[in-house]
């Protein structure tokens, strides 16, 4: 489905019933990458999985900067007459996440961050998607799946799964370079969301793979440290995407979740 507004066009998938859930993706996916998600949950939740722009099937023109993506999201929900929904984001989509409880909190019934961080980007960090960026425009969006894909799934998956990995790579691959371009330097020009930790007073569950290695787990630790009252699942065998790695074991903790508020 396509949705319209404010001169943008955002591809999502809206299916189930119950509680509003809206899940975003990270960097450079699209939304096919909740799949396991929306399946197994079509029948508790109503399941929203955007695009962000840049993206599967949304615009690919700017601006784009985490605070953009999150209005793009807000956008959604309120045409959808979603007045609160149960945010997941994963990896950069916990930064589009934090932006939607700074600038739309009453969307926010809920928080599941997934695989990210609070901080903004080190030096390091910055000087590394500087140089993606120069792969993306000199080489394509092939040599940025490629240079994104080991650290993207974790170790077991690696040993294990190569059909997953394909999966995993063809999705990266499929992103056009203007929206990895856009996406790269909105995360070099996110502001620091650590002082928004204390803010968050709705239930919030941490997850992140044991084998993550680009957001590892001494950062989902920090967020459960700061945030009160939040919950830490760790999913073993599960690098980054640990969602997609693990199903089972992320739907799982995420249903436990989603009950758990039925009673809040």
């Amino acid at each position: 489905m396509i949705a319209l507004g404010d001169g943008v066009e955002i591809g999502y998938d809206d299916v189930g019933t119950g509680i509003p859930v809206a899940f975003i993706h990270g960097f450079p996916h699209n939304r096919a990458l909740w799949a396991p998600q929306l399946g197994a949950l079509v029948d508790r939740a109503r399941c929203i999985a955007p695009d962000l722009r840049g993206f599967g099937e949304s615009s690919k023109h700017g601006p784009f900067t985490i605070d953009q993506f999150a209005d793009d999201v807000a956008m959604l929900l309120r045409n959808l007459g979603i007045e609160r929904a149960v945010v997941a984001g994963i990896s950069m989509g916990g930064y589009v996440a934090f932006a939607l409880w700074r600038r739309h909190r009453s969307l926010v019934r809920a928080l599941v961050l997934a695989d990210t961080r609070a901080g903004a980007d080190s030096d390091e960090a910055r000087a590394k998607r500087i140089a993606l960026i120069d792969v993306a425009r000199t080489r394509g969006s092939g040599a940025v799946a490629d240079n994104q894909i080991t650290g993207m799934v974790g170790k077991t998956t690696r040993a294990k799964r190569p059909a997953l990995i394909d999966e995993v790579h063809r999705m990266l691959e499929s992103a056009g370079v203007d929206g990895i371009v856009g996406a790269l330097e909105a995360m070099m020009g996110r502001i620091d969301s650590t002082t928004t930790l204390a803010t968050i007073d709705v239930p919030t569950l941490v997850v992140v793979g044991a084998e993550d290695v680009l957001t590892p787990v001494s950062e989902a630790e920090l967020l459960r440290e700061a945030i009160r009252g939040s919950k830490l699942e760790v999913i073993e065998h599960a690098g980054h995407v640990s969602n997609f790695e693990r199903p089972a074991a992320f739907n799982h903790v995420l249903s436990e979740f989603l009950a758990a508020l039925d009673y809040a």
